[in-house]
């Protein structure tokens, strides 16, 4: 028989009571109670002040009080990689974890490994989560999982598709699409009616940067040109001659009178300065480069002009949306946050179409 609302309360606060301060995810179990309609019971509980919660537990009002300060909260956070673009993300959430502890786990960009990383993180009794899980347009269905995590979380540079579970978790994310529009508009005022769009296409990013191409080209009325793919030298079939192809086809360009590039990453940016001096293409004086991402863009030669995605801001507004949540703000509604990225302008875009 399925129970009311004020029946299931009633047997919260009987657990809570023979319990003492116990963790949500453990309260949910001994209950049989999902765990998001746990949740949705219990910050009714905790804005009537019939419950005290904070940093993934619940107790009752006068044991919070009679017990000794809790343990900081703890927060697993799942990235693709370190060492590049999400450093500063880390970074950001590190600043803004006001005393909770943060746990780093490293997936790949492989959906498969996302959900062992998470269950190994919810194993050292994480009390939320910041994911970035690998995740391409149309690619929802394997990360439905999502929708039924025990801990609070917040996707940081994903976003679920309309009608997908995932949908309703928060999100905090750079606009790539704006980052991309401010690179072409750059562009054109420097007198470019066309503009070569370089890009990888195997991560959630990369899909945003070739979106917010096909936007931007509508928008400026730029002439459209067929997307340069940047393939993974380590895939199958791909050597490292990969990149070397890939300056021979922007070198072509160039002699049909196409003289300037957006390229996503700095890593492929970066080696393409050098590959396109030596077919005879100088930076700034034949091409205007614009990398996208500015990682390492401003130790090239010359540095590049690049769109700087608010990295360190997306891991501090991540990190404080999920302590909100462990705090048990009622009626916070799920969030969509978008911060805008910059261009950093530089030596890079001199070349006039």
């Amino acid at each position: 028989m399925v129970s009311t609302a004020a029946e299931r309360r009633a047997r919260i606060l009987g657990a809570v009571d023979r319990l003492g301060t116990v963790r949500v995810i453990e309260l949910a179990a001994h209950l049989g109670i999902p765990v998001v309609t746990l949740r949705r019971d219990l910050a009714a509980l905790t804005a009537d002040g019939r419950l005290h919660r904070s940093h993934g537990v619940v107790s009752s009002p006068s044991r919070a009080t009679a017990e000794q300060p809790e343990r900081p909260p703890v927060v697993g956070m799942l990235v693709p990689t370190v060492g590049s673009y999400f450093d500063e993300i880390i970074a950001g959430a590190r600043a803004a974890s006001a005393g909770a502890r943060l746990v780093l786990g490293i997936s790949s960009y492989q959906a498969r490994d996302d959900r062992a990383q998470v269950e190994h993180l919810l194993g050292s009794a994480v009390d939320g989560l910041l994911l970035s899980p690998h995740w391409l347009p149309g690619s929802d269905s394997p990360l439905d999982w999502l929708a039924d995590l025990p801990v609070p979380a917040v996707l940081i540079e994903r976003r679920g598709a309309p009608g997908a579970p995932a949908v309703a978790l928060d999100t905090v994310a750079s606009d790539h699409r704006h980052g991309v529009l401010l690179a072409l508009r750059h562009l054109a005022a420097l007198g470019h009616c066309a503009v070569l769009l370089a890009a990888r296409d195997d991560s959630w990013t990369a899909h945003q940067v070739r979106a917010g191409y096909a936007e931007a080209v509508r928008r400026l009325g730029l002439d459209p040109q067929p997307v340069l793919d940047i393939r993974d030298p380590g895939a199958p079939g791909e050597g490292p001659g990969g990149i070397e192809r890939l300056a021979d086809r922007i070198a072509a360009a160039a002699g049909t009178g196409v003289r300037a590039v957006l390229v996503h990453n700095d890593h492929e940016a970066v080696r393409l300065s050098m590959l396109l001096r030596a077919r005879g293409l100088r930076l700034p004086e034949d091409l205007a480069l614009i990398s996208y991402d500015d990682v390492f863009a401003a130790l090239a030669a010359p540095p590049l002009t690049a769109v700087a995605p608010p990295r360190r801001a997306v891991g501090a507004t991540a990190m404080a949306l999920l302590l909100r949540r462990l705090e048990g703000e009622a009626d916070l509604p799920a969030h969509r946050i978008d911060l805008l990225p910059e261009l950093k302008v530089r030596g890079s875009c001199g070349a006039i179409g």
